[in-house]
């Protein structure tokens, strides 16, 4: 049985996989889009999770693969309120979501649909697409894209058998690549310019590219820029000149063609004789297999073509040189594995960005000492990406050929540190890199931790301190980099100390020291962590109120420019914000665990004939507790065990479990049969509260024959361990869950219950693991309950807590448990106990 219902279950992940990959690139076709993308539920109550991405490259997605259903996102709304969300253009987003265009900020536009599943979606089809004029047909946007999605909640019905449960995803996304559009053909032709006698000498493809009939070009500068881009001729001449004088363009120009399509130029000096020199130059028109010839192999600079999932189709020779490896090396794999310093913010950033909208990216990027005959402190590239209908164009140019024009920008920034200059020009990116991450983040620590890798890389720091406010004091928080027990003396220090953390938020000015003779300067005789080395003080402001402040150093002197001050100020604002949130949650959490403390059972009930034992674990993902419980009950001349879950978290699914326990402890007491236990407290919840939904399963056993009636509400079934040492999940028939219908009924099963035999009750907590079915953790938990069982019979069966233990053992040690674990256990006796 089990194998063939893995089986089973194997062929419905590959139909699942197969009708979401097909969906996400059909939805690019029917909605004119560039990336597209299926949500669905989650086995995390409240949770959305990215099954398939098309267009994009999955870990440049990455903080969006999981998205809780009360964020303020396109996505989260067209779930919550079951209606579509459309976006045109990147100003509409702004309006309506503005922390989603902050997240992702270039020129799009979006669609959202909701893909229909009976009371409620089971995902959300999201497809991102180029702006949209105000002139377009907006039904067009929705229509389509519509009809897809309720195709593809038809097929996840069907594919779910009338079991919803079957179509939910917690793994990895799924990344497809799109259809590819008509095939193109790539030129990519050459020529050279006399600035003497300002003629150019333009091979056949140049001649076919730019539509000149033989004798109908008079070699001219002139006409050759005009009929190589009309509305950008001047642009041409100048690089032709500034090429001509020594300073060739940072990277290849983007021009247009009289038809609109893109071209690219790329110019250098052929002679590195004199000034002026003669220019040598490619003109590119890019298709959609652009380079696939080797049109580019002879090209001076470095060429790479990805495709939409980021893997490297064409690399040149000049590529392969300055990656440091052969070509084929760099075939078929990642770009961010083939060229890992083009990995991570702010590159990610770009590669978005290009692979989002139509306009070409050009930025520097440094290549660290090693790569590519990169030496000392590495080097400089300019990098250009060039968007096109499959493929990514990438050019990588050393940038030491024009540091006369960029060195004074450098220097701007970070006059001594080569590799912190580069750094320099990424501050940009990091409030939006930081806002993104926070977003996860609800403890003082997991704030503290995201502060430290997204803050201190972009900046070069290597130390950072957070203190914060409490009564007045200010009490360290986190601390990184410091020498051990230097911050220890400034815990405690009130709002009149004149140190410069507690000054900056008194003011509420950050202060910035270039060194710390400037520290010892303002501030005689404070204690100092090194003898050289900047600082930044940033105070923590949230709404108005002191939160606290941040310490920022460095291992050098440096200066702060303009731009990294007020970006600075700006991420302190962040972190403010976020660090009050957590304080917050704090507070609620203690509030709801101390009730949850309260309301759960501190003492089972016991009887001679029989042994029980409870575990609880709480989720460590966040601050706020679950609604998983347990009990143990006299109910008439017998026991009555329950096991339940309620939906969510926070306080309210705390004080739901305890209005739930109660009432099934009144009807247990009064001994009434099992239906009529899920039954009243279905009808309970239903008026308590229309919108929350638990799971349930109850059990009433008499301990002197072993006849044992259960009744089950969408809660996983139980486990027995038989006296051979087999262990079988039961076959209980179940009713759906509480809260959702007031007049369900909830059939009983029987079972009887040998002595030493262990009977299992569980919530869903301990056995679902991100990514896997939750078949294969209960197999998991069978398996564990049998080794347990078998201990616990070569020890006289002495201690059933101490097979308990062992079966919440693994999750007790797993420091990221994404939801609450219960367990109930009972074994009858095989002889009354002997009374004291």
């Amino acid at each position: 049985m089990t194998g063939s219902g893995g089986e089973r279950t194997s062929r419905t992940r590959a139909r699942l996989a197969k009708l979401l990959a097909g969906t996400a690139t059909g939805a690019i076709d029917v909605a004119g889009g560039r990336v597209a993308g299926v949500y669905l539920r989650s086995r995390s109550p409240g949770l959305l999770r990215l099954a398939v991405l098309s267009g994009l490259p999955g870990p440049l997605f990455r903080p969006w693969w999981r998205l809780h259903v009360a964020r303020p996102f396109p996505v989260t709304d067209a779930y919550r309120l079951g209606v579509p969300v459309v976006l045109a253009d990147a100003t509409e987003t702004v309006r309506r979501y503005p922390q989603f265009a902050a997240v992702l900020p270039f020129p799009f536009g979006s669609v959202h649909m909701p893909v229909p599943g009976g009371s409620e979606p089971l995902g959300v089809l999201t497809v991102l697409r180029p702006t949209v004029a105000e002139t377009a047909d907006e039904p067009m946007d929705r229509e389509l894209p519509a009809r897809l999605a309720e195709g593809l909640g038809a097929e996840l019905l069907g594919l779910a058998d009338g079991d919803p449960g079957a179509v939910v995803w917690d793994g990895e996304p799924l990344c497809v690549r799109p259809r590819a559009a008509r095939p193109a053909q790539a030129v990519v032709a050459r020529f050279g310019w006399d600035p003497g006698t300002r003629t150019v000498r333009a091979d056949d493809r140049l001649h076919n590219l730019l539509g000149l009939r033989p004798g109908g070009f008079d070699g001219t500068d002139t006409a050759f820029a005009e009929a190589l881009a009309p509305d950008e001729a001047h642009l041409v001449l100048s690089a032709l000149l500034d090429t001509a004088s020594g300073k060739p363009p940072l990277a290849p120009l983007s021009l247009r063609a009289p038809d609109g399509t893109p071209r690219l130029l790329d110019l250098w000096p052929a002679d590195e004789g004199g000034a002026p020199a003669p220019v040598a130059g490619v003109v590119v028109a890019p298709g959609s297999g652009a380079f696939a010839d080797g049109a580019a192999d002879p090209l001076p600079q470095g060429v790479l073509c990805l495709d939409r999932l980021g893997l490297v189709v064409y690399a040149n020779e000049a590529a392969a040189r300055l990656a440091g490896r052969g070509r084929e090396s760099l075939l078929g794999r990642p770009l961010w594995e083939a060229l890992p310093w083009l990995a991570g913010p702010p590159c990610d950033d770009h590669l978005r960005g290009a692979l989002l909208s139509p306009e070409p990216v050009n930025f520097r990027v440094h290549r660290p000492a090693g790569e590519g005959g990169a030496s000392g402190a590495g080097d400089w590239l300019a990098v250009s990406l060039h968007p096109g209908e499959d493929l990514l164009t990438c050019t990588l140019v050393p940038a030491g050929r024009m540091d006369g024009q960029l060195e004074p920008a450098v220097e701007e920034h970070v006059p001594s540190d080569p590799v912190a200059a580069g750094r320099a020009l990424t501050p940009l990116y990091r409030p939006i890199s930081l806002a993104v991450a926070l977003t996860d983040a609800v403890t003082a620590q997991q704030v503290s931790a995201v502060v430290v890798q997204e803050l201190l890389p972009a900046f070069g720091g290597g130390r950072l301190a957070i203190y914060l406010l409490q009564e007045r004091h200010f009490h360290l928080a986190w601390e990184s980099g410091f020498p051990q027990g230097f911050l220890t003396q400034f815990e405690g220090v009130g709002l009149d100390a004149h140190v410069p953390g507690v000054e900056c938020l008194t003011t509420g000015r950050p202060l910035f020291f270039e060194s710390m003779q400037q520290i010892a300067a303002a501030y005689p005789g404070i204690p100092l962590d090194a003898e050289e080395g900047a600082r930044a003080f940033l105070p923590l402001i949230a709404s108005g109120r002191p939160v606290g402040s941040c310490i920022l150093g460095f291992d050098r002197s440096r200066r702060f420019s303009a731009e990294e001050r007020t970006v600075l100020t700006a991420l302190a604002g962040l972190i403010a914000h976020a660090m009050e949130r957590a304080q917050r949650y704090d507070s609620e959490a203690a509030v709801a665990r101390g009730l949850q403390q309260a309301l759960l059972p501190h003492r089972l009930s016991t009887h001679p004939l029989v042994e029980t034992a409870g575990r609880y674990l709480p989720g460590t993902q966040g601050m706020d507790v679950g609604g998983d419980w347990y009990d143990v009950v006299e109910a008439g001349d017998g026991l009555a065990l329950v096991i339940g879950d309620v939906q969510g978290h926070g306080v309210q699914a705390a004080a739901t479990m305890g209005q739930l326990r109660s009432a099934v402890r009144a009807f247990a007491l009064g001994d009434r049969p099992p239906d009529e236990v899920m039954a009243g407290t279905n009808r309970l919840l239903t008026d308590l509260d229309p919108g929350q939904f638990a799971s349930c399963c109850y059990l009433r056993l008499d301990p002197a024959t072993g006849r044992a009636r259960i009744a089950r509400a969408g809660h996983p079934p139980p486990l027995l361990r038989c006296r051979d040492g087999q262990t079988r999940l039961l076959d209980v028939p179940g009713g759906v869950v509480l809260g959702v219908d007031p007049y369900a009924r909830y059939p009983v099963a029987e079972l009887l219950l040998e002595p030493d035999e262990i009977l299992a009750l569980y919530t869903d907590g301990l056995v679902e693991r991100p990514g896997t079915d939750i078949d294969e953790g209960i197999a998991a938990l069978r398996q564990a309950l049998a080794t347990a069982g078998a201990a616990r019979g070569r020890r006289g069966g002495r201690s059933l807590a101490g097979v308990a233990d062992r079966l919440t053992a693994e999750a007790r040690r797993a420091t990221d448990r994404p939801d609450d674990v219960a367990l109930l256990l009972a074994a009858r006796r095989s002889a009354p106990a002997r009374r004291r």
